[in-house]
């Protein structure tokens, strides 16, 4: 009589029967043509995919003359009230997210005010799409980095519309710089000042006016937290817009402000072609893994959860990254 196989000899064909069954599996998905891959396009409706027409922009990058047109107005989006009441104010509201930001806040029931450079046209496309909302708006041109004008413009929101409940930090600066030898202290220092200061400035401005319930919405960027090798200062800065998001938080608890930051990762707006060549413009998002890059509508709806206090009073400190997939 043949002796019974010892329970480990068992075990080890077994293994060898799977591995022999993966390897033909394997084989065989080899053998067959590889099947494209698409941009993924799970929204309310479809959006543009790479290639883009080639384009490059002068800083600081106009909406009106992007092709294709950032969608911003989320015509799928119903608004419930929200942000019944609030008033919220959001640097680099003109155009891309901040514009998109302030059109769904604006749909939750707030009134808007926005910050912006030099871009009087998109800032004035800004006001009237609030405006179709239903909501008041104001805008300010300006810079950032000049801590009196950010003073400024927030004591002007609240001498307007008598109060103010949400910041939203998002006016930003960046090039990319391919070799770190050819980084000028010039271009360095814009992107600190512009990225940082900013953010610090608005915060400083704006917390007193605020009360319990208020909250904060930075705009990070997944280059804070893998970084990019031709965006090393704009790198540095959103890391360090995440840092100043949660050491903010943990300061402001006791006043009953929340801070938190959304962290996007690429998005049709016009600070990419005023920053890449045209070239590669033209094959902006194709590299993650949807294909695509993020319209602005698609983006917004995370600042109106983090600004909501009946979506998110539980939430401070956080960063979420919205990158189109791992």
């Amino acid at each position: 009589m043949a002796a019974r196989p010892s329970p480990a000899a068992t075990t080890a064909e077994k293994q060898r029967d799977i591995q022999d069954q993966v390897a033909k599996a394997d084989a065989g998905d080899k053998a067959q043509k590889p099947k494209e891959s698409k941009a993924m396009q799970a929204g309310a409706r479809v959006y543009p995919v790479p290639p883009f027409p080639k384009q490059h922009q002068p800083k600081p990058g106009a909406e009106h003359k992007l092709d294709p047109a950032p969608l911003y107005e989320a015509p799928y989006y119903k608004g419930s009230g929200k942000l019944e009441g609030k008033v919220a104010l959001i640097t680099g509201g003109d155009s891309g997210i901040g514009r998109a930001v302030a059109v769904l806040f604006a749909r939750e029931g707030a009134d808007v005010a926005i910050l912006h450079l030099a871009e009087g046209r998109d800032a004035d496309d800004t006001v009237k799409a609030i405006e179709a909302e239903g909501r008041k708006a104001m805008t300010f041109a300006g810079d950032v980095k000049d801590r009196a004008f950010c003073q400024k413009a927030v004591a002007a929101v609240v001498e307007v519309f008598g109060k103010l409940d949400i910041l939203v930090n998002n006016a930003a600066f960046q090039v990319h710089t391919a070799d770190v030898l050819d980084l000028t202290e010039e271009h360095f220092d814009e992107t600190l000042k512009t990225n940082l200061y900013g953010y610090f400035f608005m915060a400083q401005a704006a917390v007193p006016h605020m009360k319990e319930g208020s909250a904060i919405v930075n705009t990070g960027s997944i280059t804070g937290i893998d970084g990019s090798k031709q965006l090393l200062d704009y790198s540095m800065t959103k890391g360090g817009i995440h840092a100043f998001t949660k050491a903010l938080s943990a300061q402001l608890i006791d006043k009953g402000i929340r801070v938190n930051a959304v962290a996007p990762g690429p998005v049709w707006t016009p600070l990419n072609p005023s920053d890449k060549d045209a070239d590669d413009v033209a094959t902006f998002g194709a590299d993650t893994p949807m294909k695509r890059p993020a319209q602005p509508e698609e983006i917004a709806p995370a600042y109106v959860f983090l600004a909501s206090p009946q979506c998110s009073s539980y939430i401070t400190g956080e960063i979420l990254p919205i990158i189109g997939g791992y």
